[in-house]
């Protein structure tokens, strides 16, 4: 049955990557085969090698470390757009010591900014030129990574409209509190180097252990693969370590 389904599948899919080849602009002509038939061929390669059990244990793996990778990669994109709105502000307050008006602050700022701080600050142009409510516009302006911070600057906005304190103090006291919490979140990902790589190492303790285990003739894979306590055995040792996996980031890591 599953042969079956894999030939099938390749024969759905082999008629068109000529056509699609051929179409392409002479320097990408590559063949570029679909996600789904490497998932289809992965999940196949799998149950025929590891069987259910197998084919368990890698999904629920595959599924952590994708969570984690997706989760480092928000959290550097997160430091990088805070790092990037606090010399926004940086420059919007040199420009209101200056005299400039907030709007022309604003704007001169966001041209210097990069996405989605510079984002942040093109709305606060905006509507400071027209007069509207920039408390409300940051309150409804949708930016997940900058959500915090932007939530932030909407009360630094709010208290020098309510209570006539300077614009430029009290958006140099939030630029400044964006700085620290963007260094403490630096020095923490720093110093947590050494448990993440010893994590790493721990994680590819089993697997280190079945090679020696099949080099020293106790052949440990016949038994998780061939039998169904084995079977039952490879999903929880990986349900182990899918969460140690986790916790491990989930204790290293720190937003900004």
């Amino acid at each position: 049955m599953l042969s079956l389904l894999l030939l099938a599948t390749a024969l759905l899919v082999w008629p068109q990557l000529k056509p699609l080849r051929r179409l392409r602009p002479a320097g990408k002509r590559e063949i570029v085969v679909p996600r789904y038939i490497w998932l289809v061929v992965v999940v196949a390669g799998t149950y025929l090698v590891a069987g259910i059990g197998g084919l368990v244990a890698g999904a629920l793996l595959a599924a952590v470390i994708s969570r984690i990778l997706k989760q480092g990669k928000r959290n550097r994109a997160l430091r990088a757009a805070t790092e990037a709105l606090s010399n926004g502000l940086g420059g919007v307050v040199d420009e209101l010591r200056a005299g400039a008006h907030p709007a022309a602050a604003a704007e001169g700022a966001a041209q210097d900014t990069p996405a989605p701080a510079g984002e942040v600050l093109k709305a606060v142009a905006a509507t400071a030129r027209l007069g509207g409510d920039v408390e409300r516009t940051l309150r409804d302006l949708r930016q997940p990574l900058l959500r915090t911070a932007v939530d932030q600057l909407a009360k630094a906005w709010h208290v020098s409209a309510k209570h006539g304190v300077a614009l430029a103090d009290v958006l140099d006291a939030t630029r400044r509190d964006l700085d620290q919490r963007a260094a403490f979140a630096r020095q923490v990902h720093a110093r947590m180097a050494g448990p993440r790589a010893s994590a790493a190492v721990l994680a590819g303790l089993p697997v280190f252990g079945m090679l020696l285990g099949e080099l020293s003739g106790a052949r440990p894979t016949r038994i998780l693969l061939g039998t169904a306590a084995g079977q039952l055995l490879l999903v929880l040792g990986a349900m182990f370590l899918a969460a140690g996996l986790w916790w491990t980031k989930r204790i290293t890591e720190v937003e900004p």
